[in-house]
């Protein structure tokens, strides 16, 4: 039976010779889960205090002398009761880094019980540890390591609890690298790097905390003894102390203890490397002539195959010389086996490797869209979530997890995101009120916050398009109902037994008219459709309606004029004639008819006396 394999192939020889630039990256966070307080280990690293957790409680190792590293004798554990999923929030520049955990279990418990948990790195599940772990793995522990972007500004480091058992973690290093690195502008920064065997020749495990050699992305190393086939027991080592050239470069910047050593035999040198056959892997080989005795091109050739295919024909000296490191990396597909076989077939002379390294390339999982992140985010502050709910990380990835609990997710249209389509959170003892920033749920069809202790105002953004059943019922909300709940699709709303006063919006009545469902009872302050009584003539939803405004405006603009009127009349046109020292032209009209009648009666008058004196001078003296 025959089986497709897909190779992408790849080849590169590192930089000429040169001094190595400095490592330009120093964003690093080394954290001791469930340490006290900051401490130093014997290779010099600085360890930080448990820091950037959700929630969970620390503790101990049973046995604290049966490790030598005080970061690998604490840890942090997330019962039950602290919600099922829990993470590690670090503020992070926007880049590619290294991350690597120590997972314990050592019955710190007392229970003999180790857990089953996931973790997941920027919502995209990469570990999986499920119970009875290996004896000497819950004993002794064990190190995982991979490559992944952050893009937001926070590494969400998250737990997700299988059943009841609480996730454990020792330790949590991060480190930044060159975004560059491993071929990520070919694999794009869609895929996350998980180590599944990173392998020196003879050596034990070395790099930093292991050892004080030096590797600028915290990468370490072991020994491949445990990897090679019983057909390839026989081989033998090289060393050297010779400088190596083309080493510490970017993007990748290896270190030069990786090439001055090599493992070679007579014959093939065979690898065998668990793998996970759902999934693609990277896979980098490391050469570099250190035998002296190889003077020219063609003395030492050999073929790289990978699961019985020849993906390449190398020969160190003709690529680069003595001395100098050479890298060949390809991409394996559609493996069919849980074991992938690497081996190296003589052509001339013997086979060599300096290092191996297999990697996982676990695809990104969807993540919520941005806005919607933030809305959650705010929700959740906002609305005061318990623990126990969970609510931590991303609301709806990974997929292979529940989403926050009460909440409900669908990819989106185009497929490249997750979106929230529900919130249940009825009866959940909630004390707070809803955030603003729910506006920006527009996915949102069903909303259920009935029976808690919420109150504050319903937010003028409530009322996305995508609305269908609103239940706010049994709350402690006030204020009037907003205009936008009548530009949604509602088919169900409950907001009864609330503090809700007001007019309520006649489109929003509507939906109880057309089949839908309405209950505003237990809100007496709100008015305006049956069976609610009717609103005032000038008051709606609360405050003054349109035509209250409006008669408010003409009463101002009457009384405003009336009194400019009467300054007019008796400050103004007054002032300006008590000035002029004359009296106004009607008055004046009034007096000089006055005076003419006044001349009138005087001429009357002494005519009449001028008569008398002559009728008196007429008449005949009467004796006496």
């Amino acid at each position: 039976m025959s089986f497709l394999f897909l190779f992408l192939l790849s080849f590169s020889s590192l930089l000429p010779p040169s001094s190595p630039l400095p490592f330009p990256y120093n964003t690093s966070f080394h954290i001791d889960c469930g340490g006290l307080t900051p401490s130093t280990d014997p290779y010099n690293f600085s360890w930080l205090p448990d820091n950037f957790f959700t929630g969970g409680s620390t503790a101990v190792v049973s046995e604290p002398l049966h490790f030598h590293i005080q970061h690998e004798k604490t840890l942090r554990y997330f019962p039950f009761s602290a919600g099922k999923k829990n993470c590690y929030n670090i503020p992070l520049p926007p880049g590619r880094y290294f991350i690597r955990t120590f997972t314990v279990y050592d019955n710190y418990d007392g229970k003999s019980h180790s857990p089953s948990f996931d973790a997941s790195v920027e919502g995209t599940l990469v570990f999986s540890w499920r119970s009875p772990w290996p004896e000497n793995l819950a004993r002794d522990g064990a190190y995982s390591d991979l490559f992944a972007f952050v893009k937001d500004g926070q590494l969400d480091f998250c737990f997700y609890s299988i059943a009841t058992d609480p996730p454990v973690i020792g330790s949590l290093e991060v480190v930044q690298i060159d975004p560059l690195s491993y071929n990520s502008a070919e694999t794009s920064d869609n895929f996350i790097l998980v180590n599944y065997g990173r392998l020196s020749p003879g050596s034990p495990q070395w790099g930093p905390g292991f050892t004080s050699d030096p590797d600028p992305f915290g990468r370490s190393w072991q020994s491949d003894s445990d990897y090679r086939t019983a057909n390839s027991e026989s081989a033998r080592f090289i060393t050297t102390k010779e400088k190596i050239t083309g080493t510490g470069q970017a993007p990748n910047y290896f270190p030069m203890k990786l090439y001055q050593s090599a493992v070679t035999i007579d014959g093939d040198l065979e690898y065998e490397l668990a793998v996970d056959a759902k999934l693609d892997y990277l896979v980098w080989f490391h050469f570099a002539e250190i035998d002296s005795t190889v003077k020219k091109a063609g003395e030492r050739v050999f073929d790289v195959l990978v699961n019985e295919k020849n993906v390449s024909r190398v020969d160190i000296y003709k690529e680069v010389g003595s001395f100098a490191a050479y890298i060949l990396n390809y991409t394996a597909k559609n493996l069919s086996s849980s074991v992938l076989n690497v081996k190296l077939v003589p052509v001339v002379g013997a086979p060599s490797i300096s290092g191996l390294e297999n990697y996982a390339m676990v695809p990104a999982d969807f993540s919520t869209v941005p806005e919607q992140v933030i809305a959650m985010r705010a929700l959740k502050d906002s609305l005061r979530v318990p623990d126990r709910m969970g609510w931590n990380g991303d609301p709806c990835a990974p997929t292979d997890w529940v989403a926050w609990e009460g909440v409900t997710c669908h990819a989106n249209k185009n497929g490249t995101g997750l979106v929230i389509t529900q919130i249940d959170l009825g009866s959940q003892g909630l004390k707070g009120y809803i955030s603003d920033q729910i506006s920006l749920l527009s996915n949102l069809i069903n909303l259920n916050l009935s029976t808690n202790y919420l109150e504050g105002t319903l937010p003028i953004g409530l009322g996305q398009k995508s609305l269908a059943r609103l239940d706010l019922s049994n709350n402690q909300f006030s204020g009037s109902i907003p205009e936008s709940l009548t530009s949604s699709n509602l088919q169900l709303v409950r907001l009864s037994n609330n503090l809700l006063e007001g007019q309520v919006p006649e489109e929003l009545y509507s939906v109880g008219v057309h089949g839908g469902t309405i209950d505003l009872s237990g809100n007496k302050d709100l008015c305006g459709v049956p069976p609610l009584p009717d609103c005032p003539l000038f008051w709606e939803n609360g405050r003054l309606s349109k035509g209250g405004k409006i008669a408010i405006g003409i009463s101002c603009f009457l009384f405003v004029s009336v009194v400019l009127l009467v300054v007019y009349i008796f400050c103004i046109r007054r002032g300006k004639n008590d000035y002029d020292f004359g009296l106004p032209s009607d008055l004046m009209s009034l007096a000089a008819k006055r005076n003419r009648y006044q001349r009138q009666k005087s001429l009357m008058h002494l005519e009449m006396e001028s008569q008398h004196a002559k009728g008196l001078s007429s008449r005949p003296l009467n004796p006496h």
